[in-house]
């Protein structure tokens, strides 16, 4: 009895000792998602305009084809990446790609749309999620999130890694930063700021200022810090266009 006794009040302690709103990466990511539109995205037809070029994406709870268009002297273009691989059209007519240039299409393809819609996909099979603690940017406090992929189903660039900022009051992930290997032996860092928040049916929507380190830096953690003294440089603006929310 006096152990049972000991045990309600040791659990009593500890549960009066736990901080009030204390989230684990998953928890975290989960409102940050829900905050974006959630589920909304996983039946959803998103099109949108991207460096004028047109894309397109088709979503039915884990179905997806993801749409590029481009405008070319041979005709009109249409890559076409889906649960079934990549296709290439021209004129409406299916054309013969070589594996290397299929792997490239689909990488550029995948990017814009994956981009397009953070940070819904955070919850991919794939995503590994590590909670990095507390940073403050702007004085806002934000939660930090790593996200790493897994070998299988991560893709071909399984091996970059992300950060993302997300706000500890609104839950809205404000700033993104990744790693990827610029070539075979060169790391390269890019940080984006989100700015033009906007609602389309109910789907957030960002655009990006897109930063690098101005030294040679190569820890991508230190970004925030980089970004909030002013020793990042500008070096374009990701902007999607004409948004269109089915």
């Amino acid at each position: 009895m006096k152990h049972i006794l000991y045990s309600l009040s040791l659990l009593l302690v500890v549960t009066a000792c736990k901080p009030e709103n204390v989230f684990n990466a998953q928890e975290i990511v989960d409102k940050t998602v829900e905050v974006s539109g959630g589920d909304k995205f996983n039946t959803s037809t998103i099109s949108f305009d991207f460096r004028d070029i047109h894309y397109k994406a088709i979503r039915n709870n884990g179905l997806y084809q993801y749409e590029r268009f481009i405008a070319d002297s041979i005709g009109q273009i249409r890559d076409v990446l889906s649960n079934d691989g990549f296709k290439r059209y021209i004129n409406e007519k299916e054309a013969i790609v070589v594996d290397s240039m299929a792997a490239k299409y689909t990488r550029s393809v995948n990017s814009v749309h994956y981009f397009s819609v953070l940070p819904f996909g955070l919850n991919d099979a794939a995503v590994i999620k590590e909670y990095l603690g507390e940073v403050t940017i702007k004085n806002k406090m934000y939660y930090k999130i790593k996200v790493t992929f897994s070998q299988e189903g991560g893709g071909d660039d399984y091996e970059d890694v992300f950060v993302y900022w997300i706000g500890k009051e609104d839950f809205k992930a404000d700033y993104l930063a990744y790693s990827y290997m610029d070539s075979p032996t060169e790391l390269g860092l890019r940080f984006r700021e989100a700015y033009n928040e906007r609602y389309v049916n109910n789907l957030r929507f960002v655009d990006y200022n897109n930063y690098k380190p101005e030294a040679n830096i190569t820890d991508l953690f230190m970004l925030d810090s980089l970004f909030d003294s002013g020793k990042l440089k500008l070096l374009s603006k990701i902007e999607n266009v004409n948004i269109k929310v089915e």
